[in-house]
């Protein structure tokens, strides 16, 4: 049984996993516009931080449109497939669930930030006023 409902939600995702993605990029949002100095700035804050993320997933497209509204240049991590991206997720974060925001401060001290509303939240309070 467990064989034919994985089977049935990767054959959901391999249907409607373009029309997701042909969404995103119709609803893409602007870019907030800022001087060139400050751009400069939160480009380099950007450095310190990886969206671990699935294409399709609706969740993560609500986090990179953000993303694109706040103009950040984020590092995004496919954590779909085993690999190294999904085991640094777990060793780090502890869980395999994304979106997840992994936040390095300049200590070197990582945060990792799961829910979407959570990390939309915070990229806000960081980056909206910029």
């Amino acid at each position: 049984m467990k064989t034919v409902v994985r089977a049935f939600f990767k054959t959901l995702r391999v249907i409607l996993g373009p029309f997701m993605l042909l969404g995103e990029l119709v609803t893409r949002p602007k870019a907030m516009l800022r001087p060139a100095a400050s751009q400069a700035e939160v480009d380099q804050q950007c450095a310190s931080i990886v969206l671990y993320q699935y294409k399709t997933c609706p969740f993560c497209i609500k986090v990179r449109q953000e993303m694109r509204r706040l103009a950040l240049n984020v590092q995004k991590l496919d954590a779909q497939q085993p690999g190294a991206n999904r085991d640094d997720l777990v060793r780090g974060g502890g869980k395999a669930k994304v979106p997840c925001l992994k936040i390095t401060d300049p200590a070197g001290k990582t945060q990792w930030l799961y829910e979407s509303g959570e990390i939309i939240k915070y990229l806000r309070s960081r980056f909206a006023a910029a």
